[in-house]
């Protein structure tokens, strides 16, 4: 009897320690969450960052994966910069000292707790470590198709069996490339300007959900949508829960950009006018000098941009600032008019016919880039741009269209 029962104890501890194995095993996975921070102030943080948190249960200790690290001081970073060949990579770091130093810099923090079973969060370990190892942790990187979000985008669809591509690759918003880097570049207008002038048409293909993740934030919002296979097959949320870690003490960058349309338009009637209004007091050497600096400064900044779109487009890896419409407004051939209107400046100067039939080339040009704006074929969203150069280009065209300046 007390054999009988010896045997029936030890059998009901063994099962009881079988039962109770899962659970400790369960709690020994770490949580998974993804962290999303802010723009920051300089240019270069503009798009914000993010990283995937695995945080030990037992001692809280966090580590932090991020797709966002590069060096300045790599050998022929800038020439790799400039051709569009740069390499990032990832790295591993404490979680807790890297939320300190974004907290630190000012910029907001979120944090999402993704609903992960231990298959999966194992999984998605896995997954970074190998990407972490010395052959791996270098990839090509690409603003809108390769970067911090994308490269953490795609690791959750891994090990999710492409259920986020499957949830994001239907909706949009209508939003382009063009669009959210404008939108976020905006607090620096002159880079604003600057990029936009130099995307081409690649930056105004709709995107779907799926591609606007390239934008930390963008991926963040999305996430809160997506549902995931339970444990008893049921659609679950895959962010279990969300909070704000930090606020940002900068102004939250504007969900479009500015409209410069208008703005433009008015600039370049004005400075046309200006043009035309000094033709016709020519007799004066300061008009002339007016004009003069006028013309000069206008094809020298049309000439020289024309230059830096056409070696985007035929010498780099930049596919974004391929086939850039902007060249039927800002050609290299108008570097060819500096001489001519520094020559402007003497009493009997003349437009030579050279000069002549090239304003008038490209006048036309400038107005069949208006007109292109009807065609599905020229789809790159520059009329802004457009509608500011035109009204020069015109202006100067008439500026030399009499054989005598006055």
């Amino acid at each position: 009897m007390i054999a009988s029962r010896m045997v029936l104890a030890g059998m009901l501890a063994f099962f009881g320690l079988a039962a109770s194995l899962p659970a400790v095993s369960q709690s020994s996975v770490p949580s998974v969450s993804l962290v999303t921070y802010g723009p920051g102030q300089v240019y270069w943080e503009r798009f914000g960052h993010n990283a995937l948190v695995f945080r030990d249960p037992l001692s809280g200790r966090g580590t932090s994966y991020n797709y966002g690290m590069f060096d300045f001081e790599e050998a022929d970073f800038m020439l790799n910069f400039a051709l569009g060949r740069m390499q990032y990579q990832i790295a591993a770091e404490d979680a807790d000292e890297e939320i300190a130093w974004y907290r630190s810099e000012g910029r907001s923090i979120h944090e999402q707790e993704l609903n992960l079973d231990a298959s999966q969060v194992l999984a998605l370990k896995a997954y970074l470590d190998n990407n972490l190892l010395p052959e791996n942790r270098r990839y090509p990187y690409d603003y809108f198709t390769s970067n911090c979000s994308t490269r953490i985008r795609d690791a959750l669809d891994e090990v999710l069996g492409g259920a986020l591509r499957q949830q994001l690759t239907s909706p949009s918003r209508g939003f382009t490339y063009r669009l959210l880097a404008d939108a976020l570049m905006s607090p620096d207008a002159a880079l604003m300007l600057g990029i936009d002038l130099g995307l081409g048409p690649y930056s105004d293909q709709r995107l779907s959900f799926w591609q606007d993740s390239f934008v930390p934030n963008q991926l963040m919002q999305h996430l809160r949508d997506i549902r995931i296979q339970g444990p008893g097959g049921e659609a679950v949320a895959l962010v279990r829960n969300e909070r704000v870690l930090a606020q940002s003490r900068w102004p939250d960058p504007p969900f479009l950009p500015p409209d410069l349309r208008w703005p433009f338009f008015a600039i370049g009637i004005v400075v046309g006018g200006m043009a035309l209004a000094l033709r016709q007091r020519s007799a004066h050497a300061w008009a002339r000098r007016g004009l003069a600096t006028l013309g000069a400064g206008f094809s020298l900044f049309a000439g020289l941009a024309g230059l830096v779109m056409l070696a985007l487009w035929f010498f780099t890896a930049h596919q974004s600032a391929w086939a850039n419409e902007n060249l039927l407004i800002m050609n290299p051939l108008a570097l060819l008019l500096v001489p001519a209107w520094c020559g402007s400046v003497r009493t009997h100067w003349s437009a030579g016919r050279f000069t002549r039939v090239l304003l008038m080339v490209l006048a036309v040009l400038a107005g069949f880039a208006l007109f292109s704006k009807i065609l599905t074929s020229f789809e790159q969203a520059n009329l802004a741009w457009i509608l500011l150069t035109l009204p020069i280009h015109l202006a100067l065209a008439h500026c030399a269209s009499s054989r005598q300046a006055r």
